[in-house]
C-alpha cells in the first residue's frame, strides 16, 4: 500500500447548498446555484474549476453588475423551469422525444429506398 497522507481531501462529493436570494447577487452566487443543482444543469455537488464563473470578467476590469447577475439567476432558476413541470430541486430532466430528428431520419431513409428501387427498376 502507498501512503496517501500527502493528498489533500476532496470535497467534491458534498452537496452544495443554494444561496439565499439577495438584492446584490454575485457571480459566486450564480455558480452556487448551478453547483447546487437548482438550475437543472448538473448534479448537486461542488464542481472545481481553474477559472470560476466571473473571474475572466473581473480580470478584464469589467465585473458583471448586480443587475446582470440577478437577471442571470432569475433566468437560470425560474424561467428555465416555468415551462416544465419538474420540481426546482430536480438535477436533471428529459427534454422529450426528438420528433423532428427522428422524422428527418425516416424521410431520408424513405427517399433513399425509393431511389434505389427506381434505379433497379430501370
Amino acid at each position: 500500500m502507498t501512503d496517501r497522507s500527502d493528498i489533500p481531501p476532496t470535497y467534491t462529493i458534498r452537496p452544495v447548498a443554494s444561496p439565499p436570494p439577495s438584492e446584490n447577487p454575485t457571480a459566486a452566487m450564480l455558480k452556487a446555484d448551478i453547483d447546487s443543482g437548482r438550475t437543472g444543469d448538473k448534479n448537486p455537488v461542488f464542481d472545481p474549476g481553474l477559472s470560476p464563473l466571473g473571474t475572466d470578467d473581473e480580470a478584464a476590469g469589467t465585473p458583471p453588475s448586480a443587475m446582470c447577475v440577478a437577471l442571470a439567476r432569475r433566468y437560470e432558476n425560474l424561467v428555465r423551469w416555468s415551462r416544465e413541470t419538474w420540481p426546482i430541486d430536480a438535477p436533471h430532466h428529459e427534454d422529450g422525444f426528438p420528433t423532428v430528428f427522428a422524422g428527418s431520419i425516416v424521410a431520408i431513409g424513405a427517399i433513399l429506398a425509393c431511389g434505389i428501387w427506381y434505379v433497379r427498376a430501370i
